[in-house]
């Protein structure tokens, strides 16, 4: 096992530093392929594993004028290590949050929400009564995008894999806001036409498999349509039929939250803006945190285990 457990010294609290008191923090795909080396970030080692959750603030350096004891934060980027009861982070590193909103709708908002939010917003312009696909429907940002766009007024066509659970996992997606539950051997059938008559083909994709999955969900694009890849679930490519690109012209595109974060690092306006509008979701009870396990953090090797499971269908959260 590449997890230990450790009691360490917690850092001398800086004039910038914020001293924070970890509350609840997920395990998300990203952080085992982080420790496992096969991400493009590698934290230098020994590292605390985590790049997300929330936390409330102790104690502020005498500089920071942002935050005060008492208020919630989460990591403003990828690396911070949140798998840990305590910590000390310089300022700029964490994003204030309403401490109004559910605790574990805030440990899970820095990555799924705001990947769904972002795709649903800046590769299309999409209105209301357009629809949008998606496949791993039932994955963290699955169960985001369809609640974001159910708000935004936007139809959602979302395949899953075929499962012993499955009609379930169905009812569960509906009552989120789903409007369609397909299953990827659905996609392939005929039947799919009788599913247009009564919402308009997608002009957006969004794509976390690749291979068979990802060529069938093309088919039914529209003409100029994008679709967005964003997880490789499949291990496998992303294969196109040149005639898409010929005579429909569809356009594919990628998206990595860590990197819209790095390129928007300045323009703090996007950043706020956006959390803003998922905050108020939040509070209306039009979002909500994905299925959630709580396992104390002296569990963590099987929280770690039961992550790593084939049809997951329920986040592990570490409280701390």
């Amino acid at each position: 096992s590449l997890f230990r457990l450790k009691d360490l010294e917690l850092a001398k609290l800086g004039d910038s530093d914020v001293h924070v008191k970890m509350l609840a923090a997920p395990i998300n795909p990203a952080d085992i392929n982080m420790i496992q080396g096969t991400y493009p970030i590698l934290s230098p080692l020994p590292a605390v594993g985590g790049n997300e959750g929330v936390g409330e603030v102790l104690e502020v350096g005498r500089c920071v004028a942002a935050l005060k004891p008492g208020d919630w934060v989460i990591p403003a980027s990828t690396g911070l290590g949140t798998w840990r009861t305590q910590g000390v982070f310089p300022e700029e590193t964490l994003l204030k949050v309403p401490s109004d909103i559910p605790v574990l709708s805030a440990a899970t908002l820095s990555v799924n929400p705001c990947t769904a939010y972002r795709m649903l917003t800046d590769f299309q312009s999409l209105a209301p009564g357009d629809s949008v696909i998606q496949n791993a429907a039932n994955s963290g940002v699955g169960q985001a995008v369809i609640q974001i766009a159910k708000a935004f007024g936007i139809k959602t066509i979302n395949v899953v894999r075929d499962r012993p659970d499955l009609p379930k996992l169905v009812e569960r997606l509906m009552a989120l806001g789903a409007d369609h539950v397909i299953t990827e051997e659905m996609l392939r059938k005929p039947e799919m036409k009788d599913l247009f008559k009564s919402i308009p083909k997608p002009r957006l994709a969004l794509n976390c498999v690749g291979g068979k999955s990802t060529t069938e969900m093309l088919r039914h694009l529209q003409p100029k349509g994008t679709m967005v890849t964003y997880g490789g679930m499949a291990k496998q490519p992303v294969m196109v039929p040149v005639s898409a690109f010929i005579f429909r012209d569809v356009r594919l595109r990628g998206f990595w939250m860590t990197q819209w974060k790095k390129d928007h690092a300045q323009d703090q306006e996007s950043l706020a803006g956006m959390m803003d509008a998922l905050c108020q979701l939040i509070r209306r009870g039009q979002l909500t945190a994905p299925a959630c396990t709580k396992v104390p953090l002296q569990d963590y090797k099987a929280a770690l285990e039961a992550s790593m499971k084939p049809f997951t269908s329920s986040k592990q959260i570490l409280l701390l």
